[in-house]
């Protein structure tokens, strides 16, 4: 019997919902952090005088961050381990939240939110490749997908900090992002428990560590649930061992290889559309709704409205990924958003605004609970944390990207024309994820990676 076919024959229980509550902790926090600018730029703009375009840097500050961020946490966390990389992360982001808050200039708060979200994308990119590895095949999609889904809560909160918190007084935008970096004490004191991935130690050559961690985990269920465990399923195929040295060379030569390329591409198409479209949308409107003709506070309150619309998208999102598929249930939320995007650029009043937000919200949301689900299952064990490193890396481009372009061309093309060029980018995703989608659903991840023309590649590298 094989470690991992032991790992993977466990049901659902206490040991991994605690798992699932620390790493989801972790993106609530994340959420938080990169939502509350949104409600920062009206004041940072009174405070500083600044223009649309200094704004949209601004908008895209985070996303610049979380791009290098996550790059960095792919290739560390397949070299030092998972747990490290979340724990430094975490701390690393934290502190310079707090020096945004303390920002005496534009200047300062530009630099200071860069670095944050560089802790911040390192903290994503690596939770979810982490987790996955914990989890049996065949709730994998639920789990993942209910993972991502705690970003929800953060984009709630943030909402809730903007209407409440930032709104209340001119330090406000300083006394927000101080709240954001305030829990992350105790997260940090959470994760000294938290073990290393047993694929992770597997391809290091730490096989007796690799035991004691699976060995824990079957004492930790068996005592949740009360029962003797079930049988394994036939051996599962191992991690490889003998595999190149992850780097950022090694990586993209192995990413883009023959055996991999479809993968890649399709997987950072998606990566790039969904937070092209996301980061376009949730960095600009509270901004576009002022500049409409409504009140700050009121479009703080519509703000909440739309981001709690978010909670049902990935959680139903997260079911349907082991119902239909994560590539299904990726093309349906990706259709439902695009939609959505063009509904939005019809509208013109208050109500039908926020209606037709909080509908998109729904969607692009719900895209997301596939995603990241989706993303950790199409590469090796060996790179797992480096190609979910780099997908998201490259739909951070798209971040990147989305504010300052609408926040340059929202004159141009108006409120309307904003949401159609949502809906395109989103059209292209659909087709991209639909015609060349890899399904996953209900197999391991060794399965999926670790046989073949993909492992016939990394060995041809070693040599």
């Amino acid at each position: 019997m094989t470690l991992l076919a032991r790992l993977d024959r466990l049901p659902l229980s206490r040991p991994h919902y605690k798992l699932l509550l620390i790493g989801g902790l972790g993106y609530t926090f994340d959420g938080m952090d990169s939502a509350v600018v949104a409600f920062l730029l009206p004041s940072v703009k009174e405070v500083w005088d600044l223009n649309n375009g200094q704004l949209g840097l601004i908008g895209s500050a985070t996303p610049f961050g979380f791009l290098f961020g996550a790059v960095a946490a792919g290739l560390l966390g397949d070299r030092i381990g998972r747990k490290k990389v979340m724990m430094y992360a975490l701390a690393f982001y934290a502190v310079f939240s707090v020096i945004a808050a303390f920002s005496p200039n534009y200047e300062i708060f530009l630099g200071a939110r860069v670095l944050a979200g560089l802790g911040a994308g390192a903290e994503s990119a690596i939770i979810a490749p982490f987790l996955s590895e914990f989890v049996p095949a065949k709730r994998r999609g639920w789990f993942v997908g209910a993972l991502a889904g705690f970003f929800s809560f953060g984009f709630v909160a943030a909402a809730l900090i903007g209407r409440f918190v930032v709104s209340a007084s001119p330090e406000g935008w300083r006394i927000a992002q101080l709240i954001t970096a305030l829990p992350i004490v105790m997260l940090l004191w959470w994760r000294r428990s938290l073990p290393e991935s047993p694929r992770f130690l597997l391809t290091q050559g730490r096989d007796a560590e690799a035991e004691q961690v699976v060995l824990k985990l079957e004492r930790d269920v068996e005592r949740a649930t009360g029962r003797t465990l079930p049988p394994p399923e036939p051996a599962t195929l191992q991690p490889a061992t003998e595999t190149p040295k992850v780097n950022l060379l090694t990586a993209l030569r192995f990413l883009w290889s023959r055996a991999m390329r479809r993968r890649t591409a399709v997987i950072w198409t998606v990566w790039f559309v969904i937070t092209f479209s996301y980061y376009g949308f949730f960095s600009w409107i509270p901004t576009l709704l002022v500049e409409r003709g409504i009140t700050v506070t009121k479009s703080f309150e519509f703000s909440i409205i739309i981001y709690l619309a978010q909670i049902p998208g990935y959680f139903s999102a997260a079911w349907l990924s082991e119902k239909l598929d994560r590539k299904q249930t990726i093309a349906l939320y990706l259709t439902g958003s695009a939609v959505s995007a063009f509904w939005l650029s019809q509208m013109d009043a208050p109500w039908s605004i926020t209606l037709a937000g909080a509908v998109l919200s729904f969607f692009l949301n719900g895209t997301y609970a596939g995603v990241y689900s989706y993303t950790p299952e199409v590469f090796p064990t060996w790179i797992r944390a480096t190609g979910t490193g780099l997908s998201s890396a490259f739909g951070r481009v798209g971040s990147i990207l989305a504010p300052t372009i609408i926040g340059l061309s929202a004159a141009s093309l108006g409120f309307g024309g904003v949401f159609g060029l949502t809906t395109a980018v989103l059209g292209a995703g659909v087709l991209c994820v639909l015609v060349f989608g890899l399904s996953t659903a209900g197999r391991s991840l060794e399965e999926l990676t670790e046989h073949g023309a993909a492992v016939s590649t990394a060995e041809e590298m070693t040599k």
